[in-house]
């Protein structure tokens, strides 16, 4: 549009700029799917010179100003029409919440699995003296022992980066409480504000704006970087392909570290999710009083009286 452009002389100009362009550029990327999207069927294979240019054009503006005023924007609407209408809010709280437990309690099953391989492995390697380990029926899968090995740290990374929100909602984070518990009923949902905008959400946009770019280092080369200019990265484009990082620590060890790098990304989205909804549940328990305290939270039940007193006290 170009609004950026004619206002952007000072940093006035260019906030309200970017806050109207993000209405053409939402619904232009809704539009216009090929512009970005058209790589897809082409993961890891060829590409075409459009497909190419289009994936350069989603790893630009997946961290780009442009995508963060668009998120910004839904969350000025959001936020505007929940002061309308706070079920809209706890519509969005609920929404969320379930998001960050379904995944953490799925991921959380990654423990059991990481306990059972290491079984696995002790057994077949001390017990039967093999050096390769095979699971499937038909198609088998045959890796070395040292890449189950190397293995389990995958899961444990996926324990730390899919649970953080799940633990979060479920209230399972040490806290370190300074005054938080002598202070007023809305002091606290005040505080609980300040904390998910000051702290969690500028948080969550640095670790995105260094792990987006982090990622695709490993998945493509020319390797783009978080300088590059769109118009440099669509010349890069020509010589783009594929290049998913299949380099492991040892010889036969583990050869699929580019999953920790998606994990990073999956693990900052979701607190960036969790940090707005905690806003709002703050924003509306603050607002409605002590009778919404914990209105719609969907809480783990331990099913034993002492450790669901020691869950209250942390």
């Amino acid at each position: 549009m170009g609004l950026v452009e004619a206002w952007g002389g000072n940093a006035v100009g260019w906030f309200f700029a970017h806050l109207i362009e993000a209405f053409y550029n939402f619904f232009y990327a809704i539009f216009h799917p090929g512009l970005w999207l058209s790589w897809v069927p082409s993961i890891n294979g060829s590409m075409e010179t459009e497909q190419k240019e289009a994936l350069m054009r989603f790893i630009y503006y997946g961290a780009s100003v442009e995508f963060f005023f668009v998120c910004f924007t839904i969350f000025l609407i959001v936020t505007a029409i929940g002061l309308w209408r706070n079920s809209v809010l706890w519509g969005v709280v609920r929404g969320l919440e379930w998001f960050a437990n379904t995944v953490g309690r799925i991921a959380a099953w990654a423990g059991l699995l990481m306990v059972l391989q290491q079984i696995m492995i002790i057994f077949m390697q001390r017990i039967f003296a093999v050096s390769e380990i095979s699971l499937g029926f038909g198609i088998s899968f045959t890796k070395d022992v040292s890449w189950w090995s190397e293995e389990l740290k995958f899961y444990n990374a996926m324990i730390v980066c899919l649970c953080a929100a799940y633990t979060f909602v479920q209230g399972g984070h040490v806290r370190v409480d300074l005054i938080y518990s002598a202070i007023s009923y809305r002091a606290k949902r005040v505080i609980d504000m300040l904390g998910s905008v000051v702290f969690m959400v500028p948080m969550a946009m640095i670790i995105w704006l260094y792990g987006w770019f982090f990622m695709w280092r490993h998945l493509v080369v020319p390797n783009p970087s978080a300088s590059d200019t769109l118009d440099r990265l669509l010349t890069k484009a020509r010589a783009l392909r594929w290049n998913i990082e299949t380099i492991g620590f040892s010889p036969n060890g583990f050869n699929a570290y580019f999953l920790f790098k998606v994990l990073l990304v999956t693990f900052t989205l979701m607190v960036f999710l969790q940090a707005v909804a905690f806003f709002y549940r703050s924003f509306l328990e603050w607002k409605e009083g002590p009778s919404s305290e914990a209105k719609y939270h969907d809480k783990d039940k331990l099913g034993d009286e002492t450790a669901e007193l020691v869950a209250d006290i942390h």
